[in-house]
Order: C-alpha cells, then sequence, then structure tokens
C-alpha cells in the first residue's frame, strides 16, 4: 500500500500521545514494506521535506496567525482569530494537493487536523482517493478539542462549539472509516451525527515496555523493611486542572495514614504555581518530568484522576506495563484500561471522596495491592504488542482500498 498521513504535529514536534502513536504506526507499516509519507504543519512558510527515521515527512507552513505549537501561549484575542480560521482554513488545502499529486498514495490517513481543519477531507475528496480518519480527541466537536469548560466536562456542545464546528458533521460523511483509539472517543462522534457514511473500528494505542525485574509491591513483600514504609502514590502527566491534580492533592493531604505523593510532569506556570501552594504537606514533592520506567520503580501505586473525559489514557497502560496498579477515574476511555478490581481501582469525580477512599482501600489491604501489582502487567499485554496493533490498522487499510475500489466497480469482490 502507498499511504500518505496527514497530522498536526510530527517527531520531534510532539504535543502528546498522539504523535507518539502516529509515528509507531507509520514506521511500522514502512518496515512490512508499505510506501509511507507524512504531510504535517511547521513554523517556517512554504513546503518543506525532511526524513525522520527513514519516514519523508512534509512540513507545510500553517496560514493562520501563529504556529500552534509555539513556546509561549498567545493572548485570547490571538487564539479566538486562530480558532476562526481554523473552523474552515482553504488556504491549507494547496498543500495537500500538491502532496497527494507528489505523492500519489492510494489511500490517505487523516490524525489530528488541528491548524489544517476539515478542509483537507474535501481536497483528498476532489483527489478521489478514500479518507481514514484516526481519533485521538475531541477537535471535530471543540474548538480545545476536550469539550471541559469551567472545571467540568461538557455534556453537550456550547453556543461556542457549535458555531465554530457548524457543519463539521456533514462534512465527516467523506470519511470511508473511522477508527477510535476507544470505544468511548468513537461512540461520542458517532452519537453526534459524525462519520454516517464510515465503517467504525476500534484501535487501542499501543505501548511497548519491556518487562520489568520486580514490581514496587512485590519488592514490598519481599523487603520487610519496606513493608511498614509510607506507601508511595505517583501521578504522571501534565499538571492542569482537567488532569485531576487539584482534587489529588485535596484528597491526598486529607489521608488518615503516612504516604509520600510524587507529582511528575509539566503545566502551565500558573498552573505549576497554584498546585505548589496548594500543597502544604512536606510529603508532597514535585519532581518535574521523569522517564517512565525510572518513575514507576519509585512509587507502589499510580494516579490518573483526570477529570475530562480521556480519549484513551496511555499513562494508565504505562504504569500497568511497569506492574504498578492504577487508581483512574471513571471518564473516557480510562475503564476500558483500568478494570476494578483487576489492574486497579475506579473513582469518580461526582464523588470526590472516592478516590480518597480508594487510596485509603490500598493501604488497608496490602494483600489487594499486592494482587492488582501482580496482575497489572498481563492485564494490558495486549495493548503492549506494538504488532497486534500494526496488524489492525494494515487490515483496515486494506479493507478500506477493497470497498473504494468495489464501490466504483460493484462487480468486483467486497472483502478481504
Amino acid at each position: 500500500m502507498k499511504i500518505l498521513f496527514i497530522s498536526s504535529l510530527y517527531s520531534p514536534h510532539v504535543g502528546g500521545g498522539a504523535e507518539i502513536i502516529l509515528q509507531r504506526t507509520v514506521e511500522g507499516l514502512q518496515q512490512r514494506g508499505c510506501q509511507v509519507s507524512v504531510l504535517v504543519t511547521g513554523p517556517d512558510a512554504g513546503l518543506a521535506t525532511d526524513t525522520v527515521n527513514g519516514v519523508k515527512v512534509y512540513r507545510a507552513g500553517l496560514h493562520n496567525f501563529y504556529w500552534h505549537f509555539g513556546a509561549q501561549r498567545p493572548g485570547r484575542l490571538a487564539r479566538l482569530g486562530w480558532h476562526l480560521r481554523d473552523r474552515y482554513n482553504g488556504a491549507m488545502r494547496s498543500y495537500v494537493k500538491q502532496v497527494i499529486k507528489d505523492e500519489q498514495p492510494q489511500l490517505v490517513v487523516c490524525h489530528n487536523l488541528s491548524g489544517w481543519s476539515v478542509s483537507v477531507w474535501d481536497e483528498i475528496t476532489a483527489a478521489e482517493l478514500p479518507i481514514v480518519q484516526v481519533l485521538h480527541d475531541m477537535y471535530l466537536m471543540c474548538p480545545s478539542s476536550n469539550m471541559f469548560k469551567r472545571g467540568q466536562c461538557c455534556q453537550q456542545q456550547c453556543s461556542s462549539c457549535q458555531s465554530f464546528r457548524k457543519g463539521h458533521d456533514a462534512r465527516s460523511a467523506q470519511v470511508s472509516a473511522v477508527v477510535g483509539v476507544s470505544q468511548f472517543i468513537l461512540d461520542k462522534l458517532q452519537k453526534r451525527g459524525y462519520f454516517s457514511a464510515a465503517k467504525g473500528y476500534v484501535v487501542h494505542n499501543a505501548s511497548p515496555y519491556a518487562a520489568v525485574r520486580n514490581s514496587p509491591s512485590k519488592q514490598r513483600q519481599l523487603d520487610p523493611s519496606m513493608k511498614k514504609a509510607p506507601l508511595r502514590f505517583g501521578y504522571m502527566g501534565t499538571l492542569s486542572e482537567q488532569k485531576g491534580v487539584r482534587w489529588l492533592i485535596e484528597q491526598f493531604q486529607r489521608l488518615p495514614f503516612d504516604a509520600t505523593l510524587q507529582l511528575a510532569g509539566r503545566g502551565q506556570a500558573s498552573d505549576e504555581a497554584a498546585f505548589k501552594a496548594l500543597a502544604t504537606s512536606p510529603n508532597i514533592s514535585f519532581v518535574g518530568y521523569q522517564k517512565p520506567e525510572a518513575f514507576y520503580s519509585q512509587i507502589d501505586v499510580a494516579i490518573v484522576p483526570s477529570l475530562w473525559n480521556e480519549p484513551f489514557g496511555m499513562v494508565a497502560v504505562e504504569a500497568c506495563a511497569h506492574s504498578v496498579p492504577v487508581i483512574a477515574s471513571r471518564m473516557g476511555g480510562l475503564p476500558e484500561i483500568i478494570q476494578d478490581p483487576l489492574n486497579g481501582l475506579l473513582c469518580s469525580p461526582n464523588d470526590p471522596d472516592s478516590l480518597g477512599h480508594a487510596m485509603l482501600r490500598l493501604h488497608q489491604q496490602p494483600d489487594l495491592l499486592a494482587r492488582l501489582s501482580s496482575q497489572a502487567r498481563v492485564s494490558v499485554a495486549a495493548l503492549l504488542n506494538l504488532e497486534l496493533m500494526l496488524d489492525s490498522y494494515e487490515s483496515i487499510f486494506a479493507q478500506t482500498l477493497l470497498d473504494n475500489i468495489a464501490h466504483r466497480d460493484p462487480a468486483l469482490p467486497h472483502t478481504v
């Protein structure tokens, strides 16, 4: 297959898990013999090409007020103007047209479209090529991509989102196949009328990690001196309100037992300052960026207290991969990873004390903690297998091509 991938960013510009998964997919398919190329936005005007680990990458200068991967956050008016133009940025279509002409792909796979806008669908359709859309977030329904406002999840589109996303559902009918990184994100869009003509699939993100020798909980069992040591909780991710960091700090500081909490990651300067002011306990430490293998060897329980609907939650998979059980909020795609009480416990932002109760439960029941730890890695075994993820995508792409051929000539076979 000859495939063109379109997304907002690509290595070395990595905004989050979507870029990591895209790179794993592209490089994996190229190793399997597919001819792949990538088209992304960039900070410089015009269309430039480079090579990343053998993959050809086109970087298109963004026709908007600023490039959205800059170091500084623009002012409110600048952001508003950016999103107004991003409703349908027709100026970006010329890049898509040029790269399709140069690469002659059989199939175009779209990932995050922030900066490109849904105008790319129209250009791909004009080239008479099938489209596969991979859903990593709620960009197609919300300019901020998260449907989270004033400290809570939006139950429906606000008037602003309805205005910025007017007609997107109708345009999505051009898409031949849609892939959700969780059942949650796929259902969320389809139930709102998106992708009415597309076949729907779920392909969970894969996070390949080698097995660890001993889990922290196993070490607690083997080392008598650790049994009486404080229980070590940890959080890894962006330090922000929607990630539930404030909720976590407040609940931790009310615990009636000895414990420690490490917060790994960075956030907006204002958010970091607010959280550090809130964290009055000497047992809370902000440790900045950490490598997963180093961080998870230092904690007994990982906490993913998201207040917003996480489309997937790769951090929960990574914790389990290191045999660390997880306390996760029952939001978005997280319950598709964390199963209570197989590899962790679930809590709910609607019941704030449920987080503290889960932490207390693991302190009071060390046998439960040990069992969850021993089951954590095997519970996510399928999500650690990159080849399974690549198998799924390769199958979807092949079927989409066959469907497209059969649509043009109904006399031809329509299955793989």
